[in-house]
């Protein structure tokens, strides 16, 4: 299927690696130019030449902290600028801090929100102006988690919060952009291994033990990939889902519970 994006320009942020690099590798595979941000300049610099060798699309990296007020906003403005328009935007930065929520600190929920939240919201401020002047609607994309759909579990209160206001905040988005052709969904990854994740280092600490968490947890046998996420991310990028938005959909192998 042509999913039409060549010559779109995508900016995805956390882009350098894991999967918020499938998602930039992916799009630049089917036509994008991409913007990737990220801490380190070392890996932007590598995923940068990946991508230009894999796919000969342009890239334009810059080492930002999404947690900080005005470098989100900043860098989607900076892409826009280089690239000359903006087409989509993945919110893919983020992290979790796992502890019983009696413990957790007001220091604590203040720095998640900036990483899982507010600093998407900032990028996503500075996007719907470029959108509306690149004059072709736009794809919002949140990279949330089916525990934004349903409970984590013990000491998940801040990251099933933050991931939960993600897919809320998206809805109501894409009620009010509808009428300008911008679409705005979530993804909901399950367990989802690529080199170097979390759950890349669980199974090598303790491959039985990850063996019957998948037997148990996964209807489908295995733990998710990147570029599977990835996938359903460049498809809710292009037209050929124009008819989706304010949608939330689940990339996990079964695992999760939730009817909706």
């Amino acid at each position: 299927m042509d999913l039409k994006l060549n010559d779109k320009v995508a900016v995805v942020s956390g882009g350098s690696r894991g999967i918020g690099k499938a998602i930039a590798m992916t799009l630049a595979a089917e036509g994008c130019d991409v913007a990737i941000c990220g801490r380190t300049k070392e890996d932007l610099d590598a995923t940068s030449r990946e991508i230009t060798e894999a796919t000969g699309r342009g890239v334009f990296s810059r080492v930002i902290d999404v947690t900080r007020e005005n470098e989100a906003s900043e860098f989607v403005e900076a892409a826009a600028d280089f690239f000359g328009r903006l087409d989509v935007l993945v919110n893919n930065a983020g992290g979790n801090l796992r502890k019983p929520f009696e413990e957790t600190t007001d220091e604590e929920w203040g720095d998640l929100l900036q990483l899982n939240l507010l600093g998407h919201f900032r990028a996503t401020r500075a996007a719907i102006p470029l959108m509306r002047d690149s004059g072709g609607g736009g794809s919002i994309i949140f990279i949330s988690s089916i525990f934004g759909r349903e409970a984590g579990g013990p000491g998940l209160s801040m990251y099933n919060t933050t991931k939960s206001a993600q897919i809320s905040a998206a809805k109501i988005m894409a009620l009010e952009l509808a009428g300008e052709g911008i679409r705005v969904n979530t993804v909901a990854p399950g367990s989802i291994r690529f080199p170097g994740g979390s759950w890349d280092r669980r199974v090598k600490q303790d491959p039985e033990g990850m063996k019957e968490f998948v037997a148990a947890n996964i209807p489908l046998g295995r733990f998710g990939s990147a570029e599977e996420v990835a996938d359903v991310v460049a498809f809710l990028a292009s037209d050929r889902s124009s008819l989706v938005t304010g949608a939330s959909i689940n990339v996990d192998g079964g695992q999760s519970r939730s009817l909706i």
